[in-house]
């Protein structure tokens, strides 16, 4: 069997793969064809999509990370493709929960307040508080931060990353409605995707981290941030085009919304792009996966993979099955 990996694995990662196949290190500019029956893509899709012309062969691809719609519009009907599921699960969850504590703690503005040297801007928190919420009551003391605990969070998407996202916010004492595909009510109720617009009226925080399909494709919209509560708190750490990104600056500029997102549509975002100039905006470069343990964990189950294929063992984690 010969292994395609990214030539750029540390040697702590290659030695994870096993031994008794053929490793065939592609390189993220390459110049020949390559031979090889199974893929280990890198995780930038700009970086995959130019390296897969110059591939031969493969019949099996082993994403390193959840998300694989690329992939699967990227290669043939007949190549199965797998996903590294549950390995980004920790540094997801973590961000997910660190961008909704930041926005509710004011960071943005509080390091902004730290790069100035001047605390005294921290009178006008109040007034964003206020701008934010539309309610210009005023509250002894000011405002200066608000609270994760009591929150109404509406998650859509309620896999091993979801699961894990829940995992870490419930003990904040956060009011949490789950959503995904179909409705179930084992082991904890979870409403389909259908009945979306009618709960995102009670979401103080939505989070999505559902994965991106023709379903998904800008399933929140104009429509959908009209229906969310005045200053809500969109979380993406899903994939861009889950949101109309158009719809998402207008409902910032209105001052309708706030936000914290890990993915855009388009993305990379071109330096010209509104949304870099958005209020109320926590912007990060599609990070949230990423971490020093988790691309360990991604490579020993494309490794456990190769040896359930050696084994003649089902391989596990098949998002599309080859034809």
């Amino acid at each position: 069997m010969r292994v395609g990996y990214p030539a750029s694995f540390t040697p702590d990662l290659l030695a994870l793969l096993p031994a008794d196949v053929e490793l065939v290190p592609i390189p993220s500019h390459p110049d020949q064809t390559y031979e090889i029956d199974l893929w280990i893509p890198p995780p930038a899709p700009a970086i995959g999509q130019r390296i897969w012309p110059y591939l031969r062969g493969v019949q099996i691809i082993l994403s390193l990370m959840a998300g694989t719609d690329w992939l699967i519009a990227l290669a043939p009907t007949d190549v199965t493709i797998c996903n590294a599921q549950d390995a980004h699960n920790i540094p997801t969850a973590e961000w997910t929960v660190t961008a909704i504590l930041a926005m509710l703690k004011y960071f943005p503005w509080y390091h902004d307040l730290q790069r100035a040297a001047d605390w005294s801007g921290r009178a006008k928190i109040p007034e964003v508080y206020a701008q934010i919420h539309a309610n210009p009551a005023p509250t002894f003391p000011p405002v200066q931060q608000e609270e994760l605990h009591g929150k109404r969070v509406l998650l859509v998407g309620y896999g091993s990353i979801g699961k894990s996202i829940e995992k870490l916010i419930l003990p904040f004492g956060a009011e949490i409605t789950r959503v995904a595909r179909t409705a179930r009510t084992e082991p904890v109720t979870v409403h389909a995707v259908s009945e979306l617009n009618s709960l995102l009226p009670h979401a103080e925080i939505l989070i999505l981290i559902l994965p991106h399909t023709p379903a998904s494709h800008q399933l929140i919209g104009a429509q959908q941030f009209a229906l969310l509560p005045q200053g809500a708190l969109v979380v993406n750490a899903a994939r861009g085009p889950i949101v109309h990104t158009d719809a998402l600056v207008a409902a910032l500029n209105s001052g309708r919304i706030r936000a914290a997102i890990d993915v855009t549509d388009p993305e990379p975002l071109p330096p010209e792009h509104p949304l870099w100039r958005c209020p109320n905006l926590l912007l990060t470069p599609h990070v949230a996966g990423i971490t020093p343990r988790s691309s360990p964990r991604a490579v020993s189950l494309a490794a456990e993979q190769i040896r359930r294929l050696l084994r003649d063992e089902p391989l596990i984690h098949v998002v599309h099955t080859g034809r």
